[in-house]
C-alpha cells in the first residue's frame, strides 16, 4: 500500500483562488475548534457524578446528558458536511463554532436536567457543522507531504483531546471554582470559543459564491430525503446503544437497531437510484469506491469502538474498582495520548520495509495491551509500573491503526468528494466511539459484581478479552485486503 506523500504531488499546499495565504494558520485554527469539540465529550464523563447529585438527574437523564450531544453529533455529521460545500468551509466552520460557544453557555448555566439535556443536544448539532470542515479544509488546503502533516496533527489531537478531557475534567471538578461544582466544564468554552471566533474571521478562507465547489454545491442541494433517512437510521441505532443498559434492555432496544439496519439499506439504495439518476446524493456512491475507504471505515470504526471502550471500562475500575479520584484517573491516561500523539506525528518517518504492516501490527499491539491491563488489573492490584508500559504500548497501537489509515484512505479522493468523504471517516469515527462505550461498558456493568476491586477487577478482564477480539478483526480485514 503507497502512502499520501507517494499518491499525490509534493507541492506544500494548493494554489487555488481560496487558499489561504497562510494554511498552517488555518490548521491550527481548525484543529484548535476540534480540540474543544473534543474535550467535551470526554469532559463531562468525569463530572457525570457531580451533575447527577446536584440536579437530581435520574439515570437515563444523566445518560441523555452525556450522549446527547453524541447523538446529533452522529447523526448531522454528513449533512454539515454538506453545508461546507454549500456555504463555504469556513463560514460553516464559523457559524458551528458560534452556536457551540452558546450552547456551552447556555448548558452551564443550565437550571435543571431537562434544559441541559436540550442543550447539550444543541451543542452536538453545531459541532456536527464544525467539525466536518476540518477534514475538508485539510483535503482541499494541503497536498502531498503537507496533506500527511496536517492528517497526524489531526490523529494526534483526537488522541490529547480525549486523554485531557478526563484530566481536566478532574481538575475543574476537584477545583469547584467559585462553588460552581460541574458547571465550569461546559463554561471553560466561552472564551475559548470567543478567542477562535475572533481568529476565524480573520483567518479562515471565505470561498467566492462562484468558486466551482460552491457552485457545484448548489447544483447539488442537501438532499433532504436522504438525510432524513440517515437521520433516522443513526438515531434508531444510537439511541438504544446510549439508554438500553439503564433501561435493562427493553423489547424496543432491540427492535430498534433492526429497524435501522433497514433504513441503512434503504438509504444505500435510494441513493444509488438518485444518482443513476443524475441527481445528487447525500454520500455520492463512488466515493464509497474510492479503492480502500470501505475497509479503513472499518478499521477506524473497530479502532476508535476500542479505545471509546478501553478509556470507559477502565477509568470506571480506577474510580470504583480501586478508590482513585478522577483527577488521578485521568492522569493516568496520559501515556497512551502522549504516544498516540507522537506515533500519529511521526510514522510516515519510520523504514519503508514497514510501511505495509503498521496498521495491522497497530492492531496487534492492540490486542496485546488490552489483554496485559486485564491481567495486570483483574486480582484487584494497581497494576505497579508495568500497568504505564501496556499503556504506552495500547497508545502506539491506538495509533497505528488510525492515523495510517485514515491518511492513505483521503489520499485518493478527489477534492470535489472531500465533504462526503470526510463526512462519512468522521460519522464512522463516532459512531465507533458510541458504539464502544456501549458495547464494551455495557460488558463491564453486566460483569461488575459491586463488592470492590476484586469484582470490578475480573469484570474489566472479561471486557479485555472482548477488547482484543475486536482488534483482532482489524488485523483479520487486512488479511482479506491481501488476499
Amino acid at each position: 500500500m503507497t502512502t499520501a506523500s507517494e499518491t499525490t504531488p509534493r507541492s506544500a499546499t494548493s494554489k487555488d483562488s481560496t487558499t489561504d495565504n497562510h494554511p498552517g494558520r488555518v490548521l491550527a485554527l481548525v484543529l484548535a475548534a476540534q480540540f474543544m469539540a473534543l474535550l467535551d465529550i470526554f469532559i463531562v464523563n468525569v463530572a457525570a457524578p457531580t451533575i447527577r447529585s446536584e440536579l437530581g438527574a435520574s439515570g437515563a437523564g444523566l445518560q441523555l446528558v452525556v450522549a446527547g450531544y453524541t447523538i446529533t453529533y452522529a447523526v448531522l455529521l454528513i449533512t454539515g458536511a454538506r453545508l461546507g460545500d454549500l456555504f463555504g468551509h469556513g463560514r460553516a466552520h464559523l457559524a458551528g463554532l458560534g452556536v457551540f460557544t452558546v450552547a456551552s453557555l447556555a448548558c452551564g448555566l443550565a437550571s435543571g436536567t431537562g434544559q441541559l439535556i436540550a442543550f447539550r443536544l444543541v451543542q452536538g448539532g453545531a459541532a456536527a457543522v464544525m467539525i466536518p470542515q476540518v477534514l475538508s479544509l485539510i483535503q482541499r488546503h494541503f497536498t502531498g507531504g503537507a496533506r500527511v502533516r496536517a492528517l497526524g496533527a489531526y490523529s494526534a489531537v483526537l488522541a490529547v483531546g480525549a486523554a485531557a478531557g478526563q484530566v481536566v475534567g478532574g481538575v475543574l471538578v476537584s477545583a469547584d471554582l467559585f462553588g460552581a461544582g460541574w458547571r465550569p466544564v461546559f463554561l471553560v468554552n466561552v472564551p475559548i470559543g470567543l478567542v477562535l471566533l475572533v481568529l476565524g474571521v480573520r483567518v479562515l478562507p471565505r470561498e467566492p459564491r462562484d468558486a466551482p465547489g460552491r457552485v457545484r454545491a448548489r447544483a447539488r442541494g442537501l438532499d433532504l430525503p436522504g438525510m432524513v433517512l440517515l437521520a433516522a437510521a443513526v438515531t434508531l441505532l444510537t439511541v438504544p446503544l446510549v439508554l438500553g443498559q439503564e433501561l435493562g434492555w427493553p423489547l424496543w432496544s432491540w427492535i430498534c437497531p433492526a429497524v435501522s439496519a433497514v433504513l441503512f439499506a434503504g438509504f444505500a439504495g435510494y441513493e444509488s437510484r438518485l444518482a443513476a439518476r443524475g441527481g445528487a446524493p447525500l454520500i455520492a456512491p463512488r466515493v464509497l469506491r474510492v479503492p480502500g475507504i470501505a475497509r479503513a471505515a472499518l478499521r477506524i470504526l473497530l479502532v476508535m469502538a476500542v479505545n471509546a471502550g478501553f478509556l470507559f471500562a477502565t477509568t470506571l475500575h480506577v474510580q470504583g474498582g480501586l478508590g482513585h479520584s478522577p483527577l488521578r484517573a485521568g492522569l493516568m491516561f496520559a501515556p497512551t495520548a502522549l504516544v498516540f500523539g507522537v506515533t500519529g506525528l511521526t510514522w510516515r518517518r519510520w523504514p519503508t520495509a514497514l510501511q505495509g504492516v503498521l496498521v495491522p501490527g497497530g492492531f496487534v499491539l492492540v490486542a496485546a495491551a488490552s489483554l496485559a491491563v486485564g491481567l495486570l488489573l483483574r486480582d484487584g492490584g494497581d497494576g505497579g509500573p508495568a500497568l504505564y508500559a501496556a499503556f504506552v504500548v495500547m497508545g502506539a497501537g491506538l495509533a497505528l491503526g488510525f492515523s495510517p489509515t485514515l491518511t492513505r484512505a483521503l489520499a485518493d479522493v478527489r477534492p470535489e468528494d472531500a465533504a462526503d468523504a470526510s463526512g462519512v471517516l468522521v460519522t464512522v469515527t463516532q459512531l465507533g466511539q458510541l458504539t464502544g462505550v456501549a458495547a464494551f461498558g455495557t460488558l463491564y456493568l453486566n460483569r461488575l459484581d459491586a463488592q470492590g476491586a476484586q469484582g470490578s477487577g475480573q469484570a474489566l478482564w472479561a471486557c479485555a478479552l472482548a477488547l482484543s477480539a475486536a482488534a483482532a478483526a482489524g488485523v483479520a480485514a487486512g488479511l482479506v485486503r491481501r488476499r
